[in-house]
């Protein structure tokens, strides 16, 4: 996530927004070729991708199952640390 990223106000924000456990929609926009690097992140659900128009990027969103806010708050960590990652 962003630099400035502030975990415990996303935490809460993901916690009014419902109770857990909840099926949460992940949303990324990654260079063309990172696409698997982000369906590593998730092995045991569908990651739908759709290239872009002009075929440079790879659009993939994903929904899961999450248990906790910190779940997934850490999966968003990690797919920042993916060359170019774009979270929506």
């Amino acid at each position: 996530m962003e630099k400035n990223f502030d975990r415990e106000n996303f935490k809460e924000k993901l916690e009014g927004s419902g109770q857990f456990p909840m099926l949460y929609m992940f949303k990324f926009i990654v260079p063309k070729g990172k696409e698997t690097e982000i369906e590593a992140l998730f092995p045991k659900n569908e990651v739908k991708l759709k290239p872009s128009s002009g075929g440079k990027y790879i659009s993939a969103t994903i929904q899961a199952m999450m248990d906790t806010s910190d779940q997934i708050v850490d999966l968003y960590e990690k797919a920042a640390k993916v060359e170019g990652v774009i979270s929506l």
